[in-house]
């Protein structure tokens, strides 16, 4: 499983930024991502969703100025938490699975898999958003640097889900894996 191996970014985490909404989470997410936050999306423990299925993670000493970014650039959010002891795991969005000749990547329920040697997307599956067909049709017999990004032409959770599976897919492809 050498392929699937990937130097992963030390992250200090301890908070989860909250939200309501998908839309809000994603948002979020640019915002803190171009003020040069660290941050991760992440599903967050049942206990301390706020009706979003989707949370980021953030490094709890930055909270003063999250929020401050957050507020200043209107970008809605709920609560921002700290992860205590005890508090269930986060949810992993983003799994790799290789099969030999090919890799899976899941991300929520969306599953893209590629052929390792070629590039070229094999599958895409999961979901039950209405366009998962579309994405689909778009995205299967491409080569994963040539493939539209899901998040540019879906519109649903499933879409974003899916452009988190190609992304971690094209690192891999690439050899960050």
């Amino acid at each position: 499983m050498a392929f699937l191996r990937r130097k992963k970014p030390s992250f200090e985490g301890g908070g989860l930024v909250l939200f309501e909404d998908v839309q809000d989470a994603v948002r979020a997410e640019k915002v803190l991502r171009k003020a040069d936050y660290a941050v991760k999306l992440v599903a967050p423990p049942p206990k301390l969703r706020k009706g979003c299925d989707l949370a980021l993670e953030v490094n709890l000493v930055e909270q003063p100025g999250i929020e401050r970014v957050l507020k200043e650039k209107d970008a809605t959010y709920v609560d921002v938490a700290p992860l205590r002891v005890g508090t269930s795991e986060l949810l992993g969005i983003v799994k790799a699975t290789d099969f030999g000749d090919q890799v899976m990547v899941k991300a929520g329920n969306m599953k893209l898999s590629f052929d390792k040697a070629s590039g070229i997307i094999v599958n895409v599956s999961g979901g039950g958003c209405p366009d998962i067909p579309y994405l689909h049709s778009e995205l299967v017999d491409k080569r994963l640097t040539e493939a539209p990004r899901p998040r540019d032409i879906g519109f649903t959770l499933c879409a974003l889900m899916l452009d988190r599976a190609l992304e971690e897919c094209l690192i891999l492809w690439r050899g960050g894996g």
